[in-house]
């Protein structure tokens, strides 16, 4: 148990001391020039460091610190990466699934599909949208989205059912119309 109280005053004194420098690096491996996102990525670690109950003393606190600070990086960019490509991902993947709810192909009629699609989905609620983005699109399993958000997977396999159902009535309406 002293070990940890050292732990903490060692940790303490390195990031009173080293908070610059922390700083510095953080902004050296984000493209993000901003201070509150390097502060916000140091703070989340001192955060995450702070509250681990281990009794096994750290003996490198500055490698430690450091290599906690580039794991939470390469977390960010990573999600970073996902959000800005989903554009792209959710166009390239609308054909399949749009088709998936009308037998017809055809890419001149695809494509008119597509956008209504698009539309569709992002007129569903919040949490049927979300659901269909991240199984259809993103291609997520209903374990990982659980294991990320603690719903349960039932309930998220009943969300998307009834997105999937909303989606085909939007569908089915705006084909009437057009026909």
């Amino acid at each position: 148990m002293a070990s940890e109280t050292e732990n903490e005053k060692e940790l303490k004194a390195f990031f009173n001391s080293e908070y610059h420098n922390l700083k510095a690096y953080v902004h050296s491996k984000i493209e993000n020039d901003a201070d509150r996102e390097a502060e916000d990525i140091i703070q989340d670690v001192a955060l995450k460091i702070f509250s681990r109950k281990s009794v096994l003393p750290i003996n490198n606190i500055a490698g430690f610190v450091y290599y906690s600070i580039r794991n939470k990086i390469v977390d960010i960019m990573r999600k970073d990466k996902k959000t800005k490509n989903i554009d792209d991902t959710i166009e390239a993947q609308l054909t399949g699934f749009a088709e998936s709810f009308y037998e017809n192909s055809e890419s001149e009629y695809s494509d008119s599909l597509k956008l209504a699609l698009k539309k569709a989905i992002f007129s569903l609620k919040p949490h049927y949208r979300e659901i269909i983005l991240a199984i259809d699109v993103e291609g997520y399993s209903y374990t990982e989205i659980s294991e990320e958000t603690g719903i349960p997977t039932g309930t998220l396999m009943s969300r998307r059912h009834r997105a999937i159902s909303q989606l085909h009535q939007k569908l089915k309406n705006q084909k009437d119309r057009t026909n």
